[in-house]
């Protein structure tokens, strides 16, 4: 893929994945590194368990970004806590 197709999947990834975690996002740019990493996250997470996208092509993509930032997200703030106490 080219350079602007992963930072148009990492931000609708990484906006969604905020969004569900509850929070309200990281800014442009922490919303895209996060839905980037969490491509990666999620690709090796799939090919982990066996499975793969309910969805093809660029949905199939962005779905995939979607589960992998709300894993990393979920670690992220796992970490962050606890670190707090």
């Amino acid at each position: 893929m080219d350079i602007l197709t992963w930072i148009i999947v990492g931000l609708i990834a990484g906006v969604l994945a905020s969004l569900v975690m509850g929070g309200t996002g990281y800014g442009i740019i922490g919303d895209i590194v996060i839905g980037i990493v969490g491509a990666f996250v999620g690709g090796w997470l799939f090919a982990q368990l066996g499975v793969s996208s309910p969805f093809g092509g660029l949905a199939g993509t962005i779905f995939t970004a979607f589960i992998g930032a709300v894993v990393l997200l979920f670690v992220l703030r796992l970490i962050r806590g606890g670190m707090r106490r």
